[in-house]
């Protein structure tokens, strides 16, 4: 009995004796804290607005002289703004620079055809000495460029067959093509009273790579198998000041 109570007493110490060995050799394990730093997500890149067609109205006519005619147009910006028309720009043909292009952004198209063929309108030019007929346009703007702001620019206007077989070919041509040509696009417009009618504007950066362009062979190929019916008109203008 002694042998077995000293038995059990050898066993209890060295139990003991092990579970403090145990807790000592444990170390203290820092007390995890929350982390509070919060996740920055990136700034989302801003997006561009979508574009909106617009419509346009054109009128081209010869005057006099132009520092005559230009304090009489300014002056009727009135009457235009209340028919809805907004100044886009004035140019001035490169060769015959009284030869002169008005583009009016136009917010009611049956407002804008009444202006142009208001006898008021007439006696305007009179007065402000515009020799020729004026030719009055409108087109439907489907494509437009507002970040290109060269002085000098090029309108080509001509008829197609079809105009979605036009354009397959006008955007496989590319615009980096035509930017080796000295071109930069700027406006694709289709006539509103004659669907078939299209209407491009190109801005110029190389003058001579241009009018080499209008007269290559190759551009004339490309149009005749783009579906391009009749000559193309080709006018050069200079945004004027």
């Amino acid at each position: 009995m002694k042998f077995f109570l000293k038995l059990m007493l050898t066993i209890c110490l060295a139990t003991a004796l092990s579970s403090c060995g145990s807790n000592a050799d444990k170390k203290e394990e820092p007390a995890k804290t929350a982390d509070t730093t919060a996740t920055t997500a990136p700034a989302a890149a801003p997006v561009p607005a979508a574009f909106t067609p617009f419509d346009v109205v054109e009128i081209t006519h010869t005057v006099k002289d132009y520092s005559k005619w230009r304090p009489l147009f300014n002056a009727d910006s009135t009457a235009r703004k209340a028919s809805g028309l907004e100044d886009l720009v004035v140019g001035r043909g490169l060769e015959k620079n009284n030869n002169i292009m008005v583009v009016l952004k136009a917010s009611d198209v049956q407002k804008a055809k009444a202006f142009g063929a208001d006898p008021r309108l007439k006696a305007a030019m009179d007065k402000a000495g515009v020799i020729s007929k004026p030719d009055v346009e409108l087109f439907h703007v489907i494509r437009f460029n507002p970040d290109s702001k060269e002085k000098d620019w090029v309108v080509i206007t001509h008829k197609v067959k079809d105009f979605r077989a036009w354009v397959k070919v006008f955007d496989a041509e590319g615009t980096a093509t035509r930017a080796t040509f000295g071109l930069v696009d700027v406006a694709l417009a289709r006539g509103i009273d004659d669907s078939t009618q299209v209407h491009i504007v190109f801005d110029i950066k190389d003058m001579a790579k241009a009018k080499a362009r209008m007269n290559d062979p190759a551009l004339k190929k490309l149009m005749t198998d783009a579906g391009v019916v009749g000559a193309p008109k080709i006018e050069f203008y200079s945004t004027a000041e």
